[in-house]
């Protein structure tokens, strides 16, 4: 996730810039960044800094340009700033392998894939893109449901797949689905019958269906386990309201 702003040699105004977004969207190297000099120099930065970089024509147009906006042998300036960046690498091989291969991948790098996947949607969450969020989660929940071998992997498929169910309650509601939000926070708690967030989930959808006492009963029980969380708080009181 990228700002940027191109200028040509000896021009106050951008040819191109994603500054006019409010949220940059997620672009991926070598498909929708092609620029050979762009590529190289993001390559070099960490997420939260900004660079100034100076392309020769090789760099950038070439010889030809891009008529008519870019001349041909154009120098090129790029101010960049990376917003933030995630490694698709592993995700993209792995979703290219067929069912069948990916049952015989290894459960930790399975684990890897779908934090991943998780961190995809995240990033999408923040930026209000709630309809791939849910993609994203889904996707990666989809890959967690495997026959574990032992209990320990049975406890480490639980802990990759209780964030996801919990995000996917949150963007449920910001979806204005609160029968779905429902469905994902109780299956969270089966998988932890206290946790608090789940609770809070639950209680949020059944208050958005109207459903008064069942969503003071979720709200009362995660007040218990977090008693001075100002948001559990807060929905007891819009609720009493």
């Amino acid at each position: 996730s990228v700002r940027y702003s191109g200028y040509l040699e000896g021009s106050d105004e951008p040819f191109c810039t994603s500054c006019n977004r409010k949220y940059p969207r997620l672009m991926k190297l070598g498909r929708d960044i092609t620029l050979w000099g762009l590529e190289i120099g993001l390559l070099t930065m960490k997420v939260g800094e900004a660079a100034r970089f100076f392309f020769l024509p090789g760099y950038a147009y070439g010889k030809m340009g891009c008529p008519p906006l870019i001349p041909p042998n154009a120098m090129a300036t790029f101010e960049v700033e990376v917003v933030d960046f995630l490694d698709s690498a592993e995700c993209d091989a792995f979703f290219e392998l067929s069912a069948e291969q990916q049952d015989s991948v290894p459960l930790q790098k399975v684990l890897k894939v779908a934090d991943t996947e998780r961190q995809f949607g995240n990033h999408l969450y923040h930026v209000h893109n709630f309809k791939d969020a849910k993609r994203r989660y889904k996707k990666a929940f989809s890959i967690l449901d495997r026959s574990p071998s032992d209990e320990n992997e049975q406890r480490q498929i639980n802990a990759s797949k209780l964030p996801l169910l919990l995000n996917l309650s949150a963007t449920y509601l910001k979806l204005e689905r609160p029968d779905r939000a429902l469905v994902y926070g109780k299956k969270a708690l089966e998988i932890d019958q206290r946790n608090a967030k789940a609770l809070f989930r639950c209680g949020q959808a059944r208050l958005c269906m109207a459903e008064y006492q069942e969503a003071r009963d979720f709200l009362v029980r995660a007040q218990r386990v977090q008693p001075f969380n100002h948001n559990i708080n807060n929905e007891i009181k819009k609720l009493a309201r």
